[in-house]
């Protein structure tokens, strides 16, 4: 998390910098990425990592699938009712 955090902070910097706005003109981060219209990069990054664990969860030739997922439900179940009991569901 603290990756993606640093770089929220460059995106809005490099955005304010685009602008000529300083942290004490106080504009609203909302109104700087509307004026420069730059695309949110952390969302895009999120977008990208869950199209990339889809797209690994699919794969049937067993290298990821049955270490993410053993297909038995009682265990989530029981992790999801009292999680003390149910251990790892991995």
């Amino acid at each position: 998390m603290g990756l993606i955090r640093r770089l929220m902070g460059t995106q809005r910097t490099m955005e304010r910098a685009m602008l000529g706005v300083s942290l004490r003109d106080q504009i609203r981060n909302v109104k700087i990425r509307r004026r420069t219209r730059v695309t949110d990069k952390t969302q895009r990054i999120a977008k990208l990592k869950w199209q990339w664990a889809g797209h690994i969860a699919q794969r049937t030739d067993g290298s990821w699938g049955p270490r993410c997922w053993n297909g038995d439900l009682a265990s989530v179940y029981t992790a999801l009712e009292d999680p003390r009991q149910g251990g790892r569901t991995t």
